[in-house]
């Protein structure tokens, strides 16, 4: 959450020439609310649902394309048969400082509420730290690299 997902995936999308899909967006779309919506008026098993029928189509129904995964997607049971997991590994401060000192910050942060709990994300990040890397399949440091460099490393690592 906040790690710059969406960032990445677009630029990635538009330097290769792949498409690029978000779950977040798929779910919204089929729903026709936002997540955080979704979340208020009918809770985190339903969304969680929601992101498990996003998995089974995607693995029947998508080929070839970019797919960034919203923060709780980790826990489909068909992540591996989507494609290879790439994780874009931060500190909690790191990501969190992203977030505040971003140009259009107050939106970043509206578009996660957890954020507004410092104590309440950051517990979320660390039980969700060890999934995310036991999972993945590629690792990219985001607090080293420039843009540009973990493009170069994501594709080169899964299209050696």
């Amino acid at each position: 959450m906040g790690v710059g997902k969406g960032t990445t995936a677009r630029a990635f999308a538009k330097k290769y020439g792949v498409y690029n899909i978000d779950t977040d967006d798929l779910i919204e779309s089929k729903e026709k609310k936002e997540v955080k919506k979704i979340f208020a008026k009918k809770g985190e098993a339903y969304f969680r649902d929601l992101e498990q029928q996003t998995a089974d189509w995607i693995e029947n129904s998508v080929k070839g394309t970019l797919i960034s995964c919203g923060g709780g997607f980790y826990k489909v049971n068909n992540l591996n048969k989507l494609g290879t997991v790439v994780l874009l590994d931060a500190s909690f401060e790191w990501i969190h400082n992203r977030l505040k000192t971003a140009k259009n910050s107050e939106a970043k942060l509206a578009k996660r509420p957890l954020f507004s709990q410092e104590e309440v994300a950051k517990k979320l990040y660390k039980e969700r730290e060890k999934a995310y890397k036991k999972l993945a399949h590629v690792v990219v440091d985001v607090e080293k690299l420039s843009l540009d460099e973990q493009l170069e490393y994501i594709a080169k690592k899964c299209n050696p």
